[in-house]
């Protein structure tokens, strides 16, 4: 059985019906931190190694740690989708964008990730309320401006909009 096939397990096994067991989740997210704490404090953005030497690394099982490169996945500059078939003993490579993370963060709206102190070590508090503010403007819905009945046609035929494009038809 991969790593990645006992995290997905484990998850199944926490589960009763639709009920989540929270405890499971707050476990894993208390050590989602803890990674995260320390790839920022050491400003690592390339990590590698095998699956087990990093789930020890981090102080994680594997299975948490292949839950964690899940997680991080659309963050990197390389592919590793064929992660979901790794064993304990297979070598990883974790290459992170680091704005792309924080944005990701914001994105999966995880403040207890996206607001860690260890940040302002990897960008200014301005870069990351530009990254704050991309993910902002990206989820804003604009409305474009009305066009009035009498005014000019916006396709360029010349006839008021209402004998044009904003003709009725039945």
């Amino acid at each position: 059985m991969s790593v990645f096939e006992e995290w997905k397990e484990v998850q199944s096994k926490k589960a009763n019906g639709k009920n989540v067991d929270r405890r499971f989740w707050t476990d894993y997210y208390k050590k989602e931190e803890e990674i995260y704490k320390q790839i920022l404090t050491a400003k690592e953005n390339k990590i590698e190694g095998t699956i087990k030497e990093l789930a020890e690394k981090y102080g994680v099982e594997p299975y948490e740690f292949i839950g964690f490169v899940d997680g991080i996945a659309t963050s990197l500059n390389n592919d590793v989708k064929d992660f979901t078939e790794y064993e304990e003993d297979d070598q990883i490579l974790l290459d992170i964008d680091f704005e792309k993370l924080l944005y990701n963060m914001h994105l999966n709206k995880a403040p207890w990730l996206f607001g860690l102190e260890e940040w302002d070590g990897i960008f200014s508090k301005e870069k990351q309320q530009e990254i704050e503010d991309k993910y902002h403007y990206g989820r804003t819905v604009r409305k474009g401006r009305k066009i009035g009945r009498n005014e000019p046609c916006p396709c360029g035929s010349g006839k008021k909009y209402k004998h044009c494009c904003g003709r009725k038809t039945a």
